[in-house]
């Protein structure tokens, strides 16, 4: 286990509990807890239940903050980024962040930087390019 001082996720020292960690966007959130809600509603056989407030609240805050409302496109963008190689942590942060060019992209994710790793220039451009045709055709 890395101590505080010795972590650094621009090159990817963030601790063996966090990188096997499952990490999630924001649209796969909305989904899950989007579920839940109907799972909810449909057992207690009344569609006007209220819901706890933390669970309404965190369903608005993944729907505000998500790049990709259906669910189709949401498993495309984790099959796409998944093809890239990427820890869990940076899948996570370009499917939510969505950056525009290749250097908003290192600049929100530095460990993209590493020598090494793959992700040249142009192989991260290319993963931009295809976040973005999903978005597109969403």
């Amino acid at each position: 286990m890395l101590r505080a001082d010795e972590e650094d996720a621009s090159e990817l020292k963030i601790g063996d509990d966090f990188l096997k960690a499952k990490c999630l966007m924001n649209s796969e959130v909305a989904i899950l807890l989007e579920h839940r809600c109907d799972q909810m509603k449909h057992m207690s056989g009344d569609s006007t239940t209220q819901l706890p407030q933390v669970l309404e609240k965190s369903l608005q805050y993944v729907k505000r903050f998500s790049r990709f409302t259906n669910q189709g496109s949401v498993k495309q963008v984790r099959e796409v980024l998944s093809r890239y190689q990427l820890a869990e942590f940076e899948l996570a942060v370009i499917g939510n962040l969505c950056p525009e060019n290749v250097d908003e992209a290192k600049s929100v994710v530095p460990s993209l930087k590493t020598k090494g790793r793959g992700h040249d220039d142009e192989a991260i451009e290319r993963l931009l390019n295809d976040l973005l045709m999903i978005k597109k055709f969403e």
